[in-house]
């Protein structure tokens, strides 16, 4: 089985993340494979296996350090990976990166194109699934359950609105995985180490006929305004001692506590 994952460098949001003027601080900043993407990865690799054998690829957009996560991707065990890098992609939204999968997509013949259900800077979910419209393929998004892999069709779970959805996908198609998927494998010594004799293939625009209008600030369709780093949340009140006389402490404060104008129990 021939698969591609489509990865995205992310800042890591476990580290403190500022704004300034309504811009990113980028001092200080971590980037990794967005968590969604990682556990696509994973997805792929056991795909793979279930299928009896197949090559992984893993492809994404971005700056040059981004090949620093893809060689992440390639220790957990994908064979090879692209890296689309053109300065005239900065300032892209979803639609241009989706744009640009498909172009650079289209010819590959990929029985299997996956992502994360959406990535963790901008929360969008979007680019999957243009794909899937832009290459005319049947998607399945939100992906909670691999149930069997067949060489032209996988069983799916996917969480839906009202439960569990149990449905079968023809391939080739897009899939996207939610986060309760898998737990990513981390990367052995070995992994790291044959992650850096394996091939990354840098490519630009003009080397899939791609053209910078469609991509970029000339081609996105959304535009991030500014960045608003939330409120401060404001300490807790801490009651200790006899649980009788706790609980009568707490319900007096939420009876008597003002929340706007308006009593909570009004």
């Amino acid at each position: 089985m021939n698969i591609c994952v489509m990865i995205k460098e992310v800042v890591d949001v476990e580290l403190n993340i500022r704004a300034r003027n309504g811009s990113l601080i980028e001092e200080g900043l971590n980037y990794v494979i967005s968590s969604w993407d990682e556990i696509a990865v994973e997805a792929a690799i056991q795909i793979m296996e279930a299928a009896g054998g197949g090559t992984i690829t893993v492809m994404n957009i971005g700056p040059e350090r981004a090949t620093d996560t893809l060689r992440r991707a390639l220790a957990m065990g994908a064979d090879k990976a692209i890296h689309i890098l053109d300065e005239a992609l900065e300032g892209s939204d979803s639609f241009a990166f989706a744009k640009t999968f498909a172009k650079i997509t289209a010819d590959k013949n990929y029985d299997l194109i996956l992502g994360g259900r959406q990535a963790e800077d901008t929360d969008a979910g979007l680019t999957m699934s243009m794909l899937a419209e832009f290459l005319d393929l049947p998607q399945a998004t939100n992906i909670s359950k691999i149930e069997a892999v067949d060489s032209d069709k996988l069983t799916l779970h996917r969480r839906g609105d009202n439960g569990i959805e149990i449905m079968e996908v023809t391939l080739p198609a897009v899939v996207t995985v939610n986060d309760s998927l898998f737990e990513p494998r981390l990367a052995t010594m070995r992994g790291i180490m044959m992650a850096k004799k394996k091939p990354i293939e840098t490519v630009c625009l003009k080397d899939f006929g791609m053209d910078p209008v469609m991509v970029g600030s000339a081609g996105r369709k959304t535009t991030v305004v500014r960045l608003i780093e939330p409120e401060t949340r404001e300490s807790g009140q801490l009651f200790e001692g006899d649980e009788e006389e706790t609980t009568k402490q707490v319900l007096e404060l939420l009876v008597n506590e003002d929340i706007g104008d308006e009593n909570l129990f009004s």
